[in-house]
């Protein structure tokens, strides 16, 4: 059963090769392949929120959870602010490939953090947690990758469909 459960919690985050999310649908970092930086900066309207903007709120995420599981300490997250840090002012593809790195890398050591998580402690609180157990972060952090991918999916979509034009 272990080894069901730990594979479990792992695919909720990362599906297995040649499978799709419980949700039907990509995980964060498919979902960004093939967008542009421009496609990535663009926002529908004022006040709402771009591709590039949820690409780094999923990163920072992903780093608050992995350091709430292995409790680690240290260094800030590297963009700021931290929740929904700022987005270039403009479409750099340098950046988008940068950022989208930074999304990467920290997808992968969070499914290293998950996957070395003892199951005897998922209904545990980590040490200094107030609310969450290791389970709950981890099958919430599943559920938050979800919801904001499918806000980057609707995204694309209305940039296609605005023939890639539109401005801030």
């Amino acid at each position: 059963m272990s080894g069901a459960l730990r594979r479990l919690l792992v695919e909720n985050l990362q599906p297995a090769p040649g499978k799709r999310g419980w949700h039907g649908g990509p995980t964060p970092v498919g979902a960004l392949r093939g967008v542009s930086a421009e496609a990535a900066w663009w926002s529908p309207g004022p006040k709402r929120r771009s591709i590039w903007a949820l690409t780094l709120h999923l990163a920072y995420w992903k780093y608050a959870v992995r350091r709430r599981l292995t409790g680690e300490v240290g260094p800030r997250f590297v963009r700021a602010p931290a929740n929904w840090p700022m987005v270039p002012d403009r479409a750099d593809p340098d950046r988008w490939a940068a950022d989208v790195a930074l999304l990467r890398a920290e997808h992968r050591r969070l499914l290293e953090a998950v996957a070395a998580v003892p199951l005897d402690r998922l209904g545990d609180r980590p040490a200094g947690g107030r609310s969450w157990t290791y389970g709950e972060l981890i099958l919430g952090i599943a559920q938050h990758d979800a919801y904001h991918t499918g806000q980057i999916q609707l995204l694309k979509r209305l940039w296609l469909e605005r023939g890639h034009g539109g401005r801030r």
